[in-house]
C-alpha cells in the first residue's frame, strides 16, 4: 500500500509532542488505590512509550514509572502515569489511533501513523480502535478531544504535549504533573496549564486511568 502524504508540519507537531516525554520518570502517588493505605517506594520500571521511525531506523522512546508497596494490604501499584490500563504504549499514541479512525478506515490508520514517524502495527491499531468504547471504559469516563489540522484529526493530548515542549524554557524540564494534565488524566487536572487548545465539538468516550498492568 502506498504511504499517505502527511504535511511535514503536522508530522513535526506529533513528533514534538510525543518526544517530550522521553526519559521522564513518573513518581507521584498518594495512597494505595486498593485500600487507601500508606505507600513505600518499591522499585522503578522502564516502560516503552512509543516506537518512532526515522528513515528506515526505528527507535523506542522509554519512560520510567515508579512502583510502590502498600504497607497495609501489600499491593504493588504504579505511580500516576500516561498509560491506559492493560496497554503497552503511551495513551497519546492510542488517542491518535482513535482520532485518525474517525476519518478513515482502521486499516489505513497504521500507514498514516508511519507517515508521521510512529510505528504501531495494524493489528494493534484495530484493537485500540475496537476497544475504545469497551475495554478502556472504567469508573471515571473521560473523553478524547481532537482538532482538525490540515484535514487530519489530531487528539488534544498530542497538541497539548507539543505546546508544552515548544514553550519550555532552555535548561528546564517538563513536569510530570503537566504531562498527565496534557494527557487528560485526573491526577494532573489540578496543575496550572497556561496553554489550552480548543477542541472540536466531537468526542469519543475513554477513561483516563493509570496502567496497573
Amino acid at each position: 500500500m502506498k504511504q499517505p502524504r502527511v504535511p511535514p508540519m503536522l508530522a513535526d507537531i506529533v513528533q514534538t509532542g510525543i518526544s517530550a516525554v522521553e526519559g521522564m520518570t513518573f513518581s507521584s502517588h498518594t495512597t494505595c488505590p486498593a485500600c487507601g493505605g500508606s505507600l513505600a517506594g518499591y522499585d522503578t520500571k522502564k516502560k516503552q512509550f512509543v516506537h518512532l521511525i526515522s528513515g528506515n531506523v526505528q527507535r523506542t522512546v522509554f519512560v520510567s514509572v515508579k512502583r510502590f508497596y502498600c504497607t497495609k494490604c501489600h499491593t504493588i501499584c504504579y505511580a500516576d502515569n500516561p498509560f491506559y490500563p492493560d496497554t503497552r504504549i503511551g495513551s497519546v499514541v492510542i488517542d491518535l489511533c482513535i482520532a485518525l479512525s474517525m476519518t478513515m478506515p482502521a486499516n489505513r490508520v497504521a500507514s498514516h501513523l508511519a507517515a508521521m514517524g510512529i510505528f504501531v502495527n495494524r493489528m494493534s491499531c484495530r484493537l485500540y480502535i475496537r476497544n475504545s468504547s469497551s475495554n478502556f471504559v472504567r469508573n471515571n469516563a473521560r473523553y478524547i478531544e481532537a482538532n482538525d489540522i490540515f484535514g487530519i484529526h489530531l487528539p488534544h493530548s498530542i497538541l497539548s504535549l507539543s505546546v508544552l515542549a515548544l514553550n519550555l524554557s532552555e535548561g528546564k524540564h517538563i513536569r510530570e504533573e503537566d504531562v498527565l494534565a496534557a494527557c487528560g488524566f485526573p491526577s494532573g487536572q489540578r496543575t496550572d496549564m497556561k496553554h489550552v487548545i480548543s477542541p472540536e465539538p466531537w468526542k469519543i468516550p475513554l477513561t483516563r486511568n493509570s496502567d496497573e498492568g
